[in-house]
């Protein structure tokens, strides 16, 4: 009975062993063990490549788990029935004592203890788990093999599920770095707008057709000086009869040559536009306007109309946030009056709106401008109003027939269900 009870120890070393393993690989950071690879950690290295084959680690880990749990719970029926001379007895001894043994000693510990130094046990365990790779090297072909008929017989849906899923996981962990202190909320920050960056488009970005301060091929130079000073830009689009037919952009260097206005014409000194579709990927357009080396894309709709501009300081602030410089004027899109009133720009981004007043709509504007006129169903004029949720909104200004400002007002969760 001494050797089976050593066996038996073995076995309970074993399963903690494999259960600590799991939960190491399973929730080790492989940027942090391919940090340590890097500078020439040989057990990092090795368990970043044991991690890469994770398929074939966790068979191996099940597998040897598996044996020696069912190992341990077999010899612990042979000492009981033996020891109390009662095989009904002693089986039924047996299964309380060793379930209570190994889930607290085989499961429960070594797993907290991985979960809380994964990269380190992982190392640990590294060179032993591969040893058993090889050992168990057999029964993981059979279960490789049946793993593969399975997969064949159930195949997966082939969606966009999975890449919205991959994006959540890895706003996830940009907010567990965060609170772990491993990065500050400006990195933080950064690392979040690179990963939404992808599903943004052109007409997520772009500055309105109404918004655009544009000229006719047939301006004075008069006119288009004073509108560089006004406005401070160093490109000015140029159209032909009207908005919708955008023919180039003029650039301040080239408009103004030596100490005075070029003696040129117009029409010469004009640049060519690059023209994108409104659903145009941002990131596909950075790549266009870095290509075709130009600042500006000009934004059209589905009829072909311009539908506004799109810069690239439009796209760069999408992934830094925004760039401001001396000439810019701070536009405060939120501003608070008191503590359930507040005056909102209405360029302010909806999601961004949604988020600060935690509510939540289905509308295809990106707009709080938008949105407010979907609301209201017609034209915004001042005055206008709706309740959302918890939220009296009032257009307090309006600008080429659509809400500038609106003032939103929080109730009380009380007083609407008083009015109800």
């Amino acid at each position: 009975m001494t050797t089976y009870i050593i066996i038996m120890v073995i076995c309970l070393i074993g399963s903690a062993y494999f259960s600590a393993t799991e939960t190491a690989f399973s929730c080790a950071n492989k940027t942090r063990l391919r940090a340590m690879a890097e500078k020439g950690n040989k057990k990092a290295e090795l368990a970043l490549d044991l991690a890469e084959k994770y398929d074939r680690l966790i068979s191996t880990i099940l597998i040897g788990n598996n044996i020696v749990n069912i190992l341990l719970a077999s010899l612990g029926t042979i000492v009981f029935t033996h020891h109390l001379q009662d095989e009904e007895l002693g089986a039924t001894i047996s299964t309380i004592v060793i379930t209570a043994t190994v889930l607290i000693f085989g499961e429960i510990t070594p797993k907290s203890l991985a979960n809380d130094f994964p990269e380190k046990f992982a190392m640990f365990s590294a060179p032993l788990i591969k040893s058993f790779i090889w050992l168990l090297m057999p029964l993981n072909l059979v279960f490789s093999g049946w793993k593969k008929l399975v997969g064949m017989i159930i195949k997966p849906k082939d969606d966009d599920e999975d890449d919205n899923m991959a994006q959540e996981e890895l706003l996830l962990m940009v907010e567990e770095a965060e609170q772990e202190g491993d990065i500050d909320t400006d990195e933080g920050d950064l690392l979040r707008n690179a990963i939404e960056f992808s599903d943004l488009k052109a007409e997520d970005i772009l500055t309105h057709r109404v918004d655009l301060e544009a000229l006719p091929i047939d301006s004075k130079k008069t006119e288009i000086a004073q509108t560089f000073t006004r406005t401070r830009f160093s490109r000015i689009p140029i159209y032909e009869d009207n908005i919708d037919n955008i023919i180039g952009v003029i650039h301040q260097k080239d408009f103004y040559v030596g100490s005075g206005i070029t003696t040129e014409a117009i029409k010469d000194i004009i640049s060519p536009v690059l023209f994108v579709h409104q659903s145009e990927m941002a990131d596909d357009l950075l790549r266009k306007l870095q290509k075709e080396k130009s600042h500006i894309a000009v934004v059209v709709d589905e009829y072909g109309g311009t539908l506004g501009i799109v810069t690239m300081e439009d796209i760069l602030e999408q992934l830094v946030g925004d760039i401001w410089d001396e000439h810019d004027e701070v536009i405060e899109e939120f501003k608070e009056l008191d503590e359930n009133n507040f005056i909102i720009d209405c360029n302010m981004n909806l999601d961004d709106f949604c988020e600060e007043f935690d509510i939540k709509t289905e509308s295809d504007s990106v707009s709080v401008g938008g949105w407010v006129a979907e609301q209201i169903g017609n034209i915004p004029d001042v005055n206008d109003s709706f309740t959302f949720e918890n939220l009296i909104i009032t257009v307090t200004e309006v600008d080429s027939h659509r809400a500038a400002t609106i003032k939103v007002e929080k109730q009380d969760v009380s007083e609407e269900e008083e009015k109800d």
